[in-house]
């Protein structure tokens, strides 16, 4: 396991270990998945062999850049790594842009209208100002703010995985595992 040093480190060993090798379910719209990564993203990335020898180097390497680095997640991680982890897991399963709109949503609701912290634009990509009003949340709140952050994040990714799969019935067939996604380490785990 990796040193909680290491946010990234952790977040991916983390994910990897959701993840697991390949797979390639018929019932999955991603099709070929090796580590995690879709066939399509990998071809996007410049990957050209066979899903199943996708070297785990290369998917770490994927996971940093179009996840990790996408949402922005070093500016989270310098405030609350686990914050940091539980987004970017739910980045990797929903994608980049909802697990930034859940943390900037559920950080909007807990600033008590404005009074602890002023209200974020919802645009998914963690900055600065993100940073800024996870670390005033903490500041106001302490250790019951970092985790009623961290319950209402998985709350809405819970209740994505149902809406995905009250839309095609066929994603019922993935619901037991999402739910391996909720109430991680990461919200059992001290920042």
């Amino acid at each position: 396991m990796p040193a909680p040093s290491d946010p990234f480190a952790l977040a991916a060993a983390h994910t990897l270990g959701i993840e697991g090798g390949y797979a390639d379910d018929p019932a999955d719209r991603g099709g070929k998945t090796q580590w995690g990564i879709t066939e399509a993203v990998a071809r996007a990335d410049g990957y050209t062999g066979d899903m199943r020898a996708l070297p785990k180097a290369r998917a770490l390497a994927i996971y940093r850049r179009l996840y990790w680095d996408r949402i922005g997640l070093d500016w989270i991680a310098a405030v609350d790594s686990a914050v940091a982890c539980e987004v970017f897991d739910t980045g990797v399963n929903q994608g980049v842009a909802i697990a930034g709109r859940f943390l900037q949503r559920v950080l909007n609701v807990l600033n008590r209208a404005g009074r602890d912290y002023p209200d974020l634009v919802v645009d998914g990509v963690a900055g600065p100002a993100t940073a800024d009003a996870l670390r005033a949340l903490i500041r106001v709140r302490g250790r019951e703010g970092r985790d009623a952050l961290l319950a209402y994040l998985d709350a809405l990714q819970g209740a994505r995985y149902v809406e995905i799969a009250e839309a095609r019935a066929a994603n019922e067939a993935f619901t037991f595992g999402w739910a391996k996604r909720l109430g991680t380490l990461f919200t059992r785990t001290p920042a």
